[in-house]
């Protein structure tokens, strides 16, 4: 078995709503790691920069690239593209830098498929409760609430992919779930004891698809 090398990536996938992009960016304060920023051809939500939070490409753009082969790993999600571009994050973990990818389980899955020569390690975020996602949703700046009920819809499908995951938290208050992640991150790259309770996940899981 070849030894892993460089950099580790860390990629972190939830429900639209979870939590998961505030998580990547207190990672990314306190641990100095590299985001992986995605290319995606939807429109900016307000206070988003183009470059820093995402880089805003039209259509056109998005398919070049993928003709190109320039996708580490690409999907369409509500009717948008969103992908993350090989070279940078290639670049950075031959740094040993780790790389946080802010990412859904399709792109997630295409990147494991990958089997690329680096340690990866993947977290799946859920919601409290799906009233307390709803309440999230609804709080965005979304221009009605047929956004929101059709990221709920999805929801459903979105959550069955968890069992995929190496560690799967509940979003329920930021700092907990955030320091949950960093004590995981830094037990499965220095070899420490990790605190998990999958049963707990499990029944979790059970009351948000019942």
């Amino acid at each position: 078995m070849l030894q892993k090398k460089g950099g580790t990536m860390i990629i972190l996938s939830s429900p639209s709503g979870a939590g998961k992009t505030t998580l990547v960016k207190l990672l990314s304060e306190k641990n100095n790691f590299f985001i992986s920023t995605s290319h995606t051809t939807r429109k900016p939500r307000p206070n988003e920069l183009d470059s820093k939070d995402y880089f805003f490409v039209k259509d056109d753009e998005f398919k070049r690239l993928i003709q190109n082969d320039e996708f580490l790993e690409y999907a369409k999600v509500f009717d948008n593209f969103y992908g993350t571009t090989r070279t940078p994050v290639i670049q950075n973990l031959e740094k040993n830098l780790n790389v946080i990818f802010d990412i859904d389980w399709q792109g997630a899955d295409q990147i494991k498929n990958k089997k690329l020569n680096y340690k990866l390690i993947t977290f799946f975020i859920l919601p409290p409760s799906k009233k307390v996602l709803l309440e999230r949703l609804s709080n965005r700046d979304m221009k009605d609430k047929l956004i929101a009920d059709e990221r709920m819809k999805q929801f459903d499908r979105d959550v069955l992919h968890w069992i995929n995951y190496d560690y799967v938290l509940v979003n329920d208050k930021l700092e907990d779930c955030f320091l949950k992640i960093q004590n995981l991150i830094e037990a499965e790259i220095n070899g420490g004891s990790k605190d998990y309770d999958k049963d707990f996940i499990k029944k979790h899981v059970e009351k948000l698809t019942s």
